[in-house]
């Protein structure tokens, strides 16, 4: 799965190379089963409430492997967004806590949208 995630950012970076988004795609895809177990994999993917993001996330895979790699990227992006979004508030006051990360989290336009998101438990 590491190597999937190494694969799919060199890919990004070198301007969405469509082997290497592919193979990262395939890499972490295939490995994430190895970390949570197969039946907890098909589970969290296919939730009633996740379904919308799980058809994005996997129809992005299918694009970047038809040769469209920038939608499929994108299509891949919103699913992820889709599908971790209800974590993203423990994430945000995780990321607060970090001495570094944690001077961001202070600048005033930044706190506003954070304490909205934290509010609702999502940015939508």
């Amino acid at each position: 799965m590491g190597f999937g995630v190494f694969f799919l950012l060199f890919g990004v970076l070198l301007y969405f190379d469509r082997v290497l988004l592919a193979f990262g795609n395939i890499l972490f895809v295939s490995g994430l089963p190895f970390i949570t177990g197969l039946w907890n994999t098909f589970r969290f993917f296919f939730q009633r409430q996740k379904v919308k993001g799980s058809s994005f996330f996997l129809a992005g895979i299918l694009l970047i492997l038809l040769r469209w790699p920038a939608v499929g990227m994108l299509c891949e992006s919103y699913g992820c967004f889709i599908l971790f979004k209800s974590t993203l508030p423990l994430v945000s006051e995780f990321l607060s806590n970090v001495p570094v990360l944690g001077l961001i989290f202070t600048f005033p336009r930044f706190s506003m949208v954070l304490k909205k998101f934290s509010e609702r438990g999502s940015l939508v």
